[in-house]
């Protein structure tokens, strides 16, 4: 993959590479133990970085580098670092933003051209009249040269120039969206039961507590989520990481690793729970244990398949092996220690957090 930057795209044939070169190898292949590492810059597995983080006190990027490989720094183990360490210490994180990659720096994704997308939060889909209004009033007022819809029911703003992004947040009003980097992103919504004739559970009402609940969770990969008002599954909940399905009587199917993208995986049924409580208390131990154990950039697809469904609903619903009140509170000081980061528009993090790449002279 270095030599040929095979899978070094969005990822997606990272497998099929490997296919190829065992197929070609004839199956005899020497393993890299580096990649079994959590991070390529320092040689521990995650259980063991983590547990080193927490007996040694590392609340930053750097002291672990200083800790644990005497100082010697690796770029490319940064953002793994600085996600892992957020999820392990939550407000006590010590934020070095040089171990964050652009998107996180400035809270918006980077277009090819350096302009950035702002995607504000629209639980369920939905947004009032007023957020309608000021949304367009935005786009018109700072000339946003496209605004779409999202495949997570929000609308985008495409080619915010990075000086203005403050600017755009402030008139918004709105909170962030989470759209630009490993993050919990959005949890999706049919109309369920206030219109629609086949409507079992109220999928808008459920999204809506999702999404005030879990926004601004780190995580080791983005978190799509979505909830179904019946099992026609008009939002799709069966291929998102984690999917809710309503199946009448208040009660909700748990579906977990679905994927729909180039990978297209139904999510395995975890469980079913009988009301709206139950299911975003298990569906948010399920996401604080691949949280905690999975590998960075790992989707929940592939996480659910290495570690395996039986043993997620031993640890998640059955509690047989007594983590789930640990990784129950654990979820919830994550939500405690969680904020709006769009608020930086008027707080900027460091003195250059939103100053143009673009000197005077170049303009």
């Amino acid at each position: 993959m270095d030599a040929t930057r095979a899978g070094k795209g969005c990822g997606s044939c990272k497998n099929l590479v490997a296919e190829v070169v065992l197929w070609f190898c004839g199956g005899e292949v020497e393993e890299d133990p580096s990649i079994h590492y959590y991070v390529p810059g320092v040689p521990l597995t995650k259980p063991q970085l983590i547990a080193a983080a927490r007996e040694q006190g590392l609340k930053s990027v750097s002291s672990v580098f200083k800790a644990l490989t005497g100082g010697l720094e690796d770029a490319a183990s940064k953002p793994a670092l600085a996600s892992l360490l957020a999820t392990i210490w939550n407000s006590e994180y010590e934020d070095e933003r040089d171990a964050r990659f652009i998107n996180d720096r400035v809270h918006g994704n980077i277009q090819k051209d350096g302009t950035f997308s702002v995607i504000p939060e629209m639980p369920g889909g939905v947004c009032t009249p007023d957020e309608l209004k000021r949304i367009a009033e935005v786009a018109v007022k700072y000339e946003v040269p496209l605004v779409k819809l999202t495949g997570g029911q929000r609308i985008d703003l495409l080619g915010i120039p990075k000086d203005r992004l403050p600017a755009v947040w402030s008139e918004l009003g709105m909170p962030a969206g989470s759209a630009w980097g490993k993050w919990y992103r959005t949890c999706k919504s049919c109309v369920g039961t206030d219109y629609c004739r086949f409507g079992l559970g109220d999928s808008m009402g459920l999204a809506y507590k999702i999404e005030r609940r879990f926004r601004g969770i780190d995580s080791p990969a983005k978190l799509k989520l979505a909830a179904a008002g019946c099992p026609r599954n008009c939002s799709e909940a069966l291929i998102k990481d984690v999917g809710f399905v309503a199946i009448g009587d208040g009660k909700w199917e748990i579906y977990i690793g679905g994927a729909g993208g180039s990978l297209v995986r139904k999510g395995d049924l975890m469980c079913t729970v009988d009301s709206e409580e139950a299911a975003i208390a298990y569906g948010g131990r399920f996401m604080q244990f691949y949280r905690e154990n999975a590998k960075w950039r790992e989707r929940t697809y592939d996480f659910v398949a290495r570690i395996g469904i039986e043993r997620i609903r031993a640890v998640i619903v059955e509690d047989c092996e007594g983590l789930g009140a640990a990784l129950d509170a654990a979820m919830q000081a994550s939500v405690d220690a969680a904020y709006d980061p769009w608020k930086e528009a008027t707080a900027p993090k460091t003195v250059n957090q939103f100053a143009s790449a673009i000197s005077a002279a170049e303009a």
